[in-house]
């Protein structure tokens, strides 16, 4: 067999080998390529990436809630592993603050920030089950049909809570359910047709119906919290009496059949002709259970992998939470009238987070190992473009954020250690400075913290319960350096490892060895020297 024979027989051979399919890039790559072609656009030079305690002090706020503490900081500083970024990020997302810290922010998006007649005790249950829910990496579109079918009791139960705040009110409901599970406003169409975008009152109402049937209930006390119990009606429809402006006295309403938004309407069975809901729940206290439920046709619905808005709404909140600023601003305002910054990032995102089965901790992992998220938040340009992503967002951190790194900082829990004060009286000592925190910081309705520096803030920040924090007591941080037979170079190192998770620099330790070391008796200046940093704008703020 001549060479051309030979190769015309290697050539069908190689026709009848199975085709070889290109993998997809990683979802970390996917967000650069977005990111740089935009910026590359706009003409806009990125930042460098951050240096090792930018990125560890930012990581450890982004995923636990606080700072590191100065042997976490020395022990990642010094590792010389090519790779120990990635694996820290993997470390943090199993420790158990994680779950603990992302509870936190989850509730103040379904709740705010302490809402009237929700307090933190009345939320107990709702927080342990969030906590829960994060601790075990449930998937997202699990525990989110779960808190929206929820029923039972309140405190036992924890997820029923939600409904509680929209008693009686299924109006509230559709709003609330609509711009945080979907990131859809639907308020303007609750009185008349939105002017501005595609949402009309019919598609209000036919939302509302599936929630019109909810049934909340007061069952007393149970363990020295206010309890509830959540359930679901037969009967109940929402009357649809049309634009408010048009509306008159005594009209009567038509009842709306349910209708899922942008799509068909709800084909539900029909009861007995000769159905009538009791009166009287069976046991005085238990709400109904229906024999179908609207409400979970509503869950399902919206948790679903085929549903438009559910993983949008979700990876641009997520994205926001992590870079600072969302694909769409406000994150809970996705329309064709406020369109995304970058479109094709936000499908790749939604997209990605879907076909991994709605796995948070492997998304977050994604976006935190990405050269966007960890860009310095110094940059050439005097004025930062946040629109394009070219650097880090400088973050103001949440009270709860601050509360706990100013704990870690100061050394308090060890003070309360040390003075063998037990677990409850530690929480109360959090709870009088989270409540001073609270009103001077605000308390704003997205649930994130929002320091603008200004004079009521300053104030708080001179007052007695931060120097408490950094009183000469066994245990803090400034006994420590009190009592240290270190140099002062090494105390300053010590100091600033403790406070900002990094070593000073040279001229940093110059000016705080001749300030410290100009008093014959130290520990007024060490109390003015550690005040300076825990509340210098490097320590309150995420960068």
């Amino acid at each position: 067999m001549n060479l051309h024979a030979r190769l015309s027989l290697l050539a069908v051979a190689m026709s009848c080998l199975p085709s070889v399919v290109e993998a997809a890039p990683p979802l970390r790559d996917l967000v650069d390529q977005h990111v740089q072609a935009a910026r590359a656009q706009q003409q806009i030079a990125p930042a460098e990436l951050c240096d090792d305690a930018e990125f560890l002090r930012r990581v450890y706020l982004d995923l636990l809630g606080l700072i590191p503490t100065p042997d976490e900081a020395v022990n990642f500083l010094d590792d010389e592993s090519a790779d120990k970024r990635g694996v820290l990020i993997a470390r943090l997302l199993e420790h158990p603050r994680f779950a603990v810290h992302q509870s936190d922010i989850w509730d103040q998006v379904y709740f705010g920030r302490n809402p009237p007649g929700f307090g933190t005790r009345e939320r107990e249950g709702f927080q342990r089950w969030l906590q829960q829910q994060f601790r075990d990496n449930v998937p997202y579109d699990r525990w989110a049909r779960q808190l929206l079918q929820a029923e039972g009791n309140t405190v036992e139960q924890g997820a029923p809570m939600f409904y509680v705040q929209y008693k009686n009110a299924p109006e509230d409901a559709t709003q609330a359910v609509t711009q945080k599970f979907l990131g859809v406003q639907l308020q303007c169409a609750r009185c008349h047709d939105h002017p501005f975008d595609q949402w009309t009152q019919q598609d209000f109402y036919g939302v509302a119906a599936f929630l019109a049937r909810l049934e909340v209930v007061d069952v007393g006390t149970r363990n020295k919290q206010k309890a509830f119990e959540i359930g679901e009606k037969n009967l109940g429809d929402v009357l649809f009496t049309g634009p408010a402006a048009q509306q008159t006295p005594g009209k009567k309403g038509e009842p709306i059949q349910p209708k899922f938004l942008g799509a068909e309407a709800l084909e539900e069975p029909s009861l007995p002709s000769d159905f009538k809901e009791p009166r009287n729940f069976p046991n005085g206290k238990s709400p109904p259970k229906p024999q179908f439920s609207r409400k979970d046709a509503l869950a399902n619905w919206i948790a679903s992998k085929e549903n438009p808005y559910f993983a949008r709404a979700a990876a641009n909140r997520i994205w926001a939470q992590f870079m600072g600023k969302g694909i769409v601003e406000p994150v809970d305002n996705l329309s064709p009238a406020n369109p995304p910054s970058h479109p094709e990032l936000l499908e790749a995102l939604a997209t990605s987070l879907a076909e991994h089965d709605f796995d948070l901790k492997w998304f977050i992992a994604e976006l935190l190992n990405s050269q966007t998220y960890q860009l310095s938040s110094a940059g050439a340009n005097a004025e930062a473009k946040p629109l394009w992503y070219e650097r880090a967002r400088y973050r103001p951190l949440s009270a709860e954020e601050l509360l706990e790194s100013w704990v870690i900082a100061s050394g308090y829990d060890r003070v309360l250690e040390a003075s063998k004060q037990d677990s409850p009286e530690r929480l109360n000592v959090r709870g009088v400075t989270w409540g001073y925190l609270i009103g001077a910081f605000g308390e704003p309705n997205d649930g994130v913290g929002n320091f603008q520096g200004g004079l009521h803030e300053h104030l708080y920040l001179n007052n007695g319960q931060v120097r408490q924090l950094i009183s000469d007591r066994p245990g803090s941080l400034h006994h420590a350096l009190t009592q240290s037979d270190q140099s002062w170079e090494q105390r300053v190192e010590q100091l600033f490892l403790q406070t900002l998770s990094r070593r000073p620099s040279d001229d940093e330790t110059k000016k705080f060895v001749e300030f410290l070391d100009s008093d014959q008796d130290p520990r007024g200046r060490l109390h003015d020297a550690i005040w300076t940093l825990l509340t210098c704008s490097e320590f309150r703020f995420n960068h």
